[in-house]
């Protein structure tokens, strides 16, 4: 089994694509981010434990880039009761 290492699995899909496709997303994701080719570099570098992260709205963009489902290009799991459990145990 492979350790995960990053939070988003932005790298593992880049590499699906041949060579010919990779150039031209390297080149295209940016610009529909509308960020540098540095910022998108980092977002793929964000190891899972770190505290930087990308903004939502970019990430429901790679998700559509990329053509997934809703919370797949992430490599974690948020955890939490639903806030009618939690005001049960509260009150």
């Amino acid at each position: 089994m492979r350790e995960i290492k990053y939070k988003y699995k932005i790298d593992e899909l880049l590499n699906n694509f041949s060579i010919t496709q990779y150039k031209l997303a390297m080149r295209i994701i940016p610009q529909q981010l509308n960020v540098s080719v540095k910022t998108f570099a980092n977002y793929r570098n964000i190891k899972l434990n770190d505290s930087q992260d990308i903004p939502h709205e970019k990430v429901v963009t790679l998700e559509k880039l990329f053509d997934l489902e809703p919370g797949q290009l992430q490599n974690f799991v948020v955890r939490v009761k639903p806030i009618i459990k939690l005001s049960e145990t509260i009150s």
